[in-house]
């Protein structure tokens, strides 16, 4: 451990503070980046979260340790770890084209959590490097991941057409190109008037086609009104 922080590890009113302000900064660090990206629980969120945390901490070792109460202080902080998930969930969405969104942001109010209650309890070096590890992952690790689904062998599509004749010939594109449909789902378009029908496709991909030329082949297919990947 750090010698820096050993007059902090008591509760007193410099530590408080400390750890308060430790976990507003650590949790708006946190949630700048998913204000940057327009995510549902951003800045604020993170911060009132991770504060909310250090609170939850610092409350059972003031009732431990200076009113006396024989009170489990963990028992607060299990709590917080098991209540975080309801307020995840609410920035969990299923889009109408069947796109799960909100898991990182979920994942990052819970870690913003563990670190508030990290703080709270006077273990400065592990929320500090969690919080560092945090924006590595959500900002450097990010770069790699979308690099990997550009090398995936499998991608999901969706897919706005005309008339059946359409979606003939697009099966027919993935038999040309020697592409495996691991899945096909066909609904009803209810977003738009003109659509008529939209398609879902699984594909597996082989070595010599990329999912950018595939985008392109099936959108200059005759009744084909759009075409993304999901």
């Amino acid at each position: 451990m750090l010698s820096i922080f050993n007059g902090l590890r008591d509760v007193t009113l410099l530590s408080v503070t400390v750890r308060m302000l430790l976990a507003v900064v650590c949790g708006g660090v946190i949630g700048i980046e998913r204000e940057y990206k327009r995510r549902p629980a951003g800045f604020r969120t993170h911060i009132l979260i991770c504060l909310g945390a250090a609170m939850t901490t610092l409350t059972s070792q003031y009732l431990y340790l200076q009113m006396h109460y024989y009170t489990d202080m963990a028992r607060l902080g299990a709590q917080v770890v098991a209540g975080i998930g309801f307020i995840g969930a609410g920035t969990i969405i299923v889009t109408r084209r069947q796109r799960v969104k909100g898991l990182t942001t979920a994942a990052g109010l819970w870690t913003a959590a563990i670190v508030g209650l990290a703080l709270g309890g006077g273990f400065y070096e592990g929320g500090i490097f969690a919080t560092l590890l945090i924006l590595m992952a959500e900002l450097f690790f990010s770069k790699l991941e979308y690099r990997m689904l550009e090398n995936a062998p499998e991608v999901n599509l969706y897919m706005e057409y005309t008339d059946k004749n359409c979606l003939e010939s697009v099966l027919k594109l993935f038999r040309e190109l020697n592409l495996k449909v691991l899945n096909l789902e066909i609904t009803r378009s209810t977003g738009s008037e003109k659509h008529n029908a939209c398609a879902i496709f699984s594909l597996r991909l082989n070595k010599r086609c990329r999912v950018e030329k595939l985008l392109a082949e099936i959108h200059a297919t005759e009744g084909v009104m759009s075409v993304e990947e999901l």
